[in-house]
């Protein structure tokens, strides 16, 4: 079946949950047994998000391939279960980029180059290919907001799409905000109004217009929508606030969303399955019991920047039966005396993935709190190399161990820049990215938390490593490496025995980014089944059972 082409746009503000929307869209169809690819277009003028502060931008998510991409990925992986590659996610700079390295080497015959149709063709490239890998629906999300000056030349191109295809193989979908007044008690159509206008201004009509909102939509407000947008009343679909983001296909199945673009789309297809993804769903929202996992971050004042990681959690929490309350800790307020009463009461300490000296000490005390009161711990790349350092420090007695990224001239680099990337200055590209595979030791703790296999294969995002140099050193004083690269040079594993600390594991890789919600990660899983365990006792404690 020839592939068919689904186009997201957004209006009014940003921030409406395009990439949730697409999500969710993308699971209602793979319910319905179809084969769905979803990609993003984002007009910022970078390459990819990948040295991009994740304060402006939120966690950058990892594919197999090495593609540093848009947050988005990690959701649209997670919904339809699909791992995707870096060309699911394209920039204006990737776009610009391209087309300009052509232009050096003469691919154009001396054209003069401009956005129609040389950049607009380069897009229009990019949305068909992901049609020719065996695919029956491709959901392309629009980034930016209508209207905004960087975002033409993917709405320019997504209008000539239109014009060379057959209506049945291309549907339009515009999100909007329907503002709720409070004084007033009104819904406020208007703004929606403008951005259909604003968006056939461009040449493009929605055939489906689904409208953020606060609070349910009357049935007289899509009437009004309906009529001034001229879109049927059937394809006004409401998208209420809720708190599981993983609700929302439910929530859109309701509203006849899967059927509607079948229909408009011309897919056939025989039932709909999407028992398991009720089950989740409702499952976490009958659990009552929780714990408190502390997150002990520099970015902690943006979640987002540690996005895959609470999904991860939430995914294993529901695996174990408990909710997951998170204490977000800066890990310069730990830099203190007294860091221990910020860290008293957790069930569990994660410290995740991150760049640069600030912070690094209150992660290291929030490590060797974990450590001595045996508390479980998990930490992730640059969570792993902190607690390479605070073992070195306090048991292993290298009192000046450090990390050559926090100290060029540390006498003791117990982690240090991988030796492919000395003689690399750039900051963009020259990192170990995407997936390889790790060897597992196998009288170790972490072959049992992967249920006893020899190989395993995770995603990974960093410049420096365990150095070799100190492996002696740090075995010899109690560290155990219960994970090796495949060539047996770099460490990616590194635990304490059972018998020492309930769970205390640091991994080199981001296990986060494969953890799905009817499939936790095992290291989440087993993280936090032990976390449970550690409140059952301190319950038990405190109730003399």
């Amino acid at each position: 079946m020839k592939a068919k082409y689904i186009f997201v746009t957004g209006g009014v503000v940003s921030g409406l949950g395009k990439g949730i929307t697409c999500a969710s869209l993308g699971r209602l169809l793979k319910a319905r047994g179809f084969k769905v690819v979803i990609q993003k277009f984002d007009p910022y003028i970078n390459i990819d998000p990948g040295t991009m502060n994740p304060y402006q931008h939120g966690e950058v998510f990892v594919t197999d391939d090495g593609g540093e991409t848009d947050l988005d990925i990690g959701h649209y992986e997670r919904f339809i279960n699909e791992n995707l590659t870096k060309h699911n996610n394209t920039t204006s700079g990737k776009i610009y980029w391209e087309v300009l390295n052509k232009e050096r080497k003469g691919k154009y015959l001396g054209e003069t180059i401009q956005v129609i149709p040389h950049i607009t063709d380069a897009i229009k490239e990019k949305i068909l290919l992901a049609g020719k890998k065996n695919v029956d629906v491709v959901i392309n999300e629009i980034g930016g907001t209508v209207g905004d000056m960087e975002s033409l030349p993917f709405i320019e191109a997504i209008r000539q799409i239109g014009t060379e295809f057959k209506r049945e193989d291309i549907l339009y979908i515009h999100l909007t905000l329907i503002p709720y007044l409070p004084k007033s008690n009104e819904m406020k159509t208007k703004p929606t109004q403008h951005s259909v206008k604003e968006l056939l201004s461009l040449g493009i009509r929605p055939d489906i217009i689904i409208c953020r909102t606060e609070k349910n939509i009357s049935g007289n407000i899509k009437d009004k929508i309906a009529l001034f947008c001229n879109v049927e009343k059937k394809c006004i679909i409401e998208n209420i606030d809720c708190d599981c983001l993983y609700e929302v296909p439910i929530l859109m199945e309701k509203e006849n969303l899967g059927n509607i673009v079948c229909e408009k789309l011309n897919l056939k297809y025989e039932k709909i399955d999407l028992d398991d993804w009720k089950s989740y769903v409702f499952g976490q929202n009958r659990i009552v019991d929780e714990i408190e996992i502390g997150l002990i971050g520099k970015y902690v004042k943006l979640h987002d920047s540690y996005l895959s990681v609470v999904e991860a959690l939430n995914h294993a929490g529901v695996e174990n039966n408990i909710k997951i309350k998170i204490r977000w800790i800066d890990s310069e307020i730990l830099e203190i005396d007294d860091y221990e009463k910020i860290l008293n009461g957790l069930c569990g300490i994660i410290v995740p993935g991150g760049f640069g000296t600030r912070g690094v000490d209150g992660k290291i005390n929030a490590i060797k709190f974990a450590r001595e009161k045996k508390i479980p711990f998990l930490g992730i790349c640059l969570g792993m190399q902190c607690a390479v350092i605070e073992f070195a420090r306090n048991v292993a007695k290298i009192s000046d161990a450090n990390s050559s990224e926090f100290e060029i001239d540390c006498k003791n680099p117990v982690v240090d820049i991988m030796s492919s990337q000395k003689s690399i200055n750039e900051k963009g590209g020259t990192m170990r990215l995407g997936d390889y595979t790790c060897v597992l030791e196998k009288n170790s703790f972490a072959y049992k938390i992967y249920g006893e296999q020899d190989l395993i294969h995770e995603r990974h995002r960093h410049r420096l490593e365990f150095n070799n140099l100190y492996r002696e050193k740090l075995i010899h004083a109690g560290l155990k490496i219960s994970g090796m690269s495949e060539d047996k040079e770099r460490v990616e594993i590194i635990e304490l025995d059972e018998n020492q600390h309930p769970f205390f594991v640091g991994v080199q890789f981001h296990p986060e980014f494969k953890s799905r919600p009817n499939k936790p990660h095992p290291l989440f899983k087993c993280f936090v089944k032990k976390s449970c365990e550690l409140n059952e006792l301190e319950w038990r404690k405190k109730n003399g059972k």
